[in-house]
């Protein structure tokens, strides 16, 4: 093949390689196009489940009410029920010190509303009894989300009795020997109600929606730990007990068996 021959078969190749790419670009930019119009149906229709998802946990928390309302009312006739909700809930009651506590335990319901088309918000209801720490009966905290998405929450204003102001304590607290100390106390549990620096990522609320009140009792009727371990203790020691008798017993038998052969070889004495 001659040398001109060979330029013409090359500028072939690189012709024919190009006109590939350029089919092959055009298909590309086909099925990108192809594939944007099947992603706009589906957000369409995932625009349009969100608008049945919606309707429907519209119509079930309507009949979840009076459900709710029967189980306030139940909850009622029990003593310290919330306290010891919150006490047994692991996220909830790092943030209780002491004093949270003995305020809590005047806290005679708890309840949780979701407004009315429930992706705009929801508002936490407390319910006290008469108590020595603050004038309020209720205590709420409200979280709510604009049209624009953006989040935002706002609460009762605490009326604090006279040197009662948990959110105000000394981190000095007494230990059981009556001596002080110094304690790093968890920051008190009311300064919850005035914390609006980021309501989207308000835990303590989302907890308490979201894992308490669907099903309280769950965290009510968690065993204590110290009866567990007491009861493990006790327990072992009646095992130690049992094998110490068996023991015992296993010893006794012996001497039995060892008087028993001191008694035949006299009597075989005496035949003689």
């Amino acid at each position: 093949m001659s040398a001109s021959a060979a330029k013409v078969s090359k500028k072939e190749l690189n012709s024919n390689h190009d006109g590939a790419d350029e089919t092959s670009e055009k298909e590309q930019q086909e099925a990108i196009e192809h594939i944007d119009e099947v992603q706009n149906e589906i957000d369409r229709l995932n625009e349009q489940a969100s608008e049945e998802i919606l309707k429907v946990e519209q119509k079930y928390n309507k009949l979840r009410q009076p459900f709710f309302q029967k189980r306030s009312e139940l909850i009622a006739k029990i003593p310290n029920f919330w306290v010891t909700t919150f006490v047994n809930h692991p996220q909830v009651s790092a943030l209780l010190g002491e004093e949270d506590e003995e305020a809590l335990h005047y806290l005679s319901r708890v309840e949780v509303t979701e407004f009315e088309d429930i992706k705009s918000g929801y508002r936490i209801d407390f319910y006290f009894d008469e108590n020595p720490y603050f004038e309020n009966k209720v205590l709420s905290k409200e979280f709510h989300l604009n049209e624009s998405g953006d989040p935002s929450s706002k609460s009762t204003e605490i009326k604090w009795k006279s040197g009662k102001d948990l959110t105000k304590r000394s981190s000095q607290t007494q230990n059981k020997a009556g001596r002080k100390r110094q304690h790093e106390e968890p920051e008190s549990f009311f300064t919850w109600f005035t914390d609006h620096a980021d309501a989207g990522a308000d835990e303590l609320g989302e907890v308490i929606k979201d894992d308490i009140w669907p099903n309280p009792l769950q965290y009510y009727l968690v065993p204590d730990m110290d009866d567990e371990e007491g009861e493990g203790e006790d327990d072992e020691e009646d095992e130690e007990g049992l094998e110490d008798i068996d023991e015992e017993g296993d010893e006794d038998g012996e001497d039995d068996e060892e008087d028993d052969g001191e008694d035949g070889e006299d009597d075989e004495g005496e035949d003689d």
